[in-house]
């Protein structure tokens, strides 16, 4: 797996305060990776740092292969939307994108180029030169996230990127960056873990600054690979359905009423392991949903 972020023993402290105390942890290229942890737990901090904003009293951050942040080798290959950023009142998108991909290194008429496409993206085509103090809350939101993906950054640092949008344009916005998954890398800081379920690849755990463990959302999930049936009674015993499905790994949890059939995926299909186990499940207790895998927000509060 190449890496497209590597920080090793991470230490940011304000004051006495260890905002990181110690944070290892490795982010892969060519991916979505979600962020997860309590308030305070470090996330923010560590994306300021490796984005060099923000400097650490130890530790090492190893970006794009190529050290820490400097701007004579990062120049247009990083990119960042801080949670509470806001853009001047008085600019206007189409020309605060230029103007931003101009740092980059682009050309004037690349960064023309790349910022109109970028805004008919995110749905602002008709409000590229609208004054920003016009725009409403969700508008200049987007505007923000289109800066962070003109001129095709190859890391992309994205701290709640989608508060404040309405539905509509929270799924728009979550096409615009799936699409952009498997060309770039991308790591998403969010609490709303049904957006980091729809769009992450990895998930990294950190709590209290100091321990992080990277994840397949696959892993935590199990979506390809495990079917989860909700019962209307508990079920005495599974070993009769275990030897009807002897490829599964049959589970049940008294607490929740659920029968879990684990299987790999590669010799088994859903539809065939439903088609045994539903009616099984009915003549003895009956089917109230059939889901597939585990529930993201519960496997992460068992993780926090």
């Amino acid at each position: 797996m190449t890496n497209a972020v590597t920080t090793t023993n991470l230490v940011k402290k304000y004051g006495s305060t260890l905002a990181l105390n110690g944070l290892t942890i490795t982010i892969p290229k060519y991916a979505i990776t979600g962020l997860v942890g309590a308030n305070g737990a470090g996330k923010t901090t560590w994306m300021m740092s490796v984005a060099g904003f923000l400097k650490i009293n130890s530790g090492k951050i190893n970006l794009l292969n190529s050290g820490p942040f400097n701007p004579d080798i990062h120049r247009g290959r990083i990119s960042i939307l801080p949670q509470d950023s806001e853009l001047p009142a008085e600019s206007y998108p189409l020309e605060t994108l230029v103007h931003y991909a101009r740092l980059q290194g682009l050309t004037k008429f690349e960064a023309v180029k790349s910022a109109k496409a970028i805004l008919k993206e995110v749905n602002l085509g008709d409000r590229m030169n609208s004054a920003i103090r016009s725009l409403s809350h969700g508008m200049r939101k987007r505007v923000m996230i289109a800066q962070c993906f003109v001129g095709s950054p190859e890391l992309i640092l994205l701290d709640e990127p989608l508060s404040g949008l309405d539905p509509k344009e929270v799924a728009n916005m979550r096409k615009f960056i799936t699409k952009r998954g498997k060309q770039q890398s991308i790591i998403i800081s969010s609490h709303n873990l049904h957006d980091l379920e729809l769009l992450c690849d990895y998930v990294a755990f950190i709590k209290k600054g100091k321990s992080a463990r990277l994840r397949t959302m696959d892993e935590i999930t199990g979506k390809s690979g495990i079917l989860s049936y909700l019962i209307t009674e508990p079920l005495e015993s599974i070993e009769e359905l275990q030897a009807l499905l002897p490829e599964c790994t049959i589970t049940k949890n008294s607490k929740s009423n659920t029968i879990s059939c684990r299987f790999d995926s590669g010799k088994s299909k859903p539809e065939l392991v439903n088609k045994i186990a539903i009616p099984y499940l009915q003549e003895r207790t009956g089917v109230i949903s059939v889901e597939r895998g585990f529930s993201f927000e519960e496997k992460v509060l068992d993780e926090l």
